[in-house]
């Protein structure tokens, strides 16, 4: 069956997410959007996902844990996990290597933990944008530890990508698929970087606020709407698009 996905979405646990991106907001946005498949990626954290994951359902939709893990050269990657359980542990690891520098919520925005009917349990008061001393070259074996997987995130823009901080993509490492900006020409981006000839990718909204969870465009032939099967789409690099 073909499924709409995107696996890019903040919530308000994000500083950089806007406030309306709660837990029933961001599930009901998406299924009034078409959506059958979301997963919310906060910066450094998992704290949000079994409410969204909650929430999601009650939208009729599915909702798969994931995160936006900042490493230690300041990549962001985007990191799928296959169970709740397995994304409370993976966001612990990553707490614990996340600089205890104190949030200014004045400044960054608030950090707000929700339930799935968007009931605030409490704020995280670290900030959690900073970079981890997570090595990007480790990332792709620690996420197989979770049986999770590994995406080098909006690799075009021009801060925070792959491409942006190191100039190129090690193919060696394990990453079998990219995201790329839902704005981004795939055909630029190839004739800029040619190496990427064949690079299988994906686009996802990479959303803030609820007005850019636009309608859905972007999916995946499934045979069941697992995480597990989701993440192996990614690890083989079986998604529909590529770079040519």
């Amino acid at each position: 069956m073909f499924c709409y996905c995107d696996f890019h979405i903040h919530s308000c646990l994000s500083p950089c997410g806007q406030p309306e991106m709660t837990p029933s907001n961001i599930a009901r946005m998406a299924a009034l959007q078409g959506y059958n498949i979301i997963a919310v990626s906060d910066h450094n954290t998992t704290g949000n996902c079994r409410a969204v994951i909650r929430a999601a359902a009650e939208a009729g939709i599915v909702a798969i844990p994931a995160m936006e893990l900042t490493t230690s050269e300041e990549v962001h990657m985007l990191c799928l996990l296959p169970s709740a359980d397995a994304a409370d542990e993976f966001g612990k690891y990553v707490y614990e290597r996340l600089p205890d520098i104190r949030n200014e919520p004045g400044f960054f925005g608030e950090q707000i933990l929700m339930d799935f009917d968007d009931n605030i349990l409490g704020y995280e008061e670290r900030l959690l944008i900073n970079a981890t001393d997570i090595s990007l070259q480790d990332v792709p074996a620690l996420l197989a530890v979770y049986g999770g997987v590994a995406i080098p995130a909006h690799i075009d823009r021009s801060s925070f990508s792959i491409l942006s901080n190191l100039g190129y993509i090690d193919r060696s490492l394990g990453f079998r698929a990219v995201e790329i900006s839902r704005g981004c020409d795939p055909r630029i981006l190839l004739e800029n970087y040619p190496e990427l000839d064949n690079m299988p990718y994906y686009k996802n909204s990479d959303a803030h606020d609820l007005y850019s969870m636009l309608t859905a465009k972007n999916g995946l032939e499934l045979v069941e709407i697992t995480a597990e099967e989701i993440i192996d789409i990614f690890k083989r690099g079986d998604v529909p698009n590529r770079l040519k």
